[in-house]
């Protein structure tokens, strides 16, 4: 797909991105990477997951690559690397 910067972190395994993205005619501006699953609000986790994940990319340059589908909350779910590694090995525990 493209690079993309990270404008705001919506929890461990979500964030949004500057001037959005378009795939398959869809646009939308918020990215769910593959391949982890973190805590959702309210469980045990979850404060430092999305913690975790705004100190590594917030206001970084992330590279979406194959997208996936748009889920059911218009989320680009796609592999999502940084500094020339998958997301999700960041997150080993999930």
């Amino acid at each position: 797909m493209d690079d993309f910067i990270v404008s705001e972190i919506v929890d461990g395994d979500t964030f949004k991105v500057k001037n959005g993205w378009k795939w398959d005619e869809k646009t939308g501006d918020t990215v769910r990477p593959t391949g982890y699953d973190t805590p959702e609000k309210g469980e045990p986790g979850y404060e430092q997951t999305k913690q975790k994940l705004e100190n590594l990319i917030l206001g970084k340059t992330v590279d979406v690559k194959t997208a996936k589908t748009i889920d059911e909350w218009g989320r680009l779910v796609a592999d999502v690397y940084y500094n020339g590694k998958n997301l999700a090995d960041y997150f080993p525990k999930y």
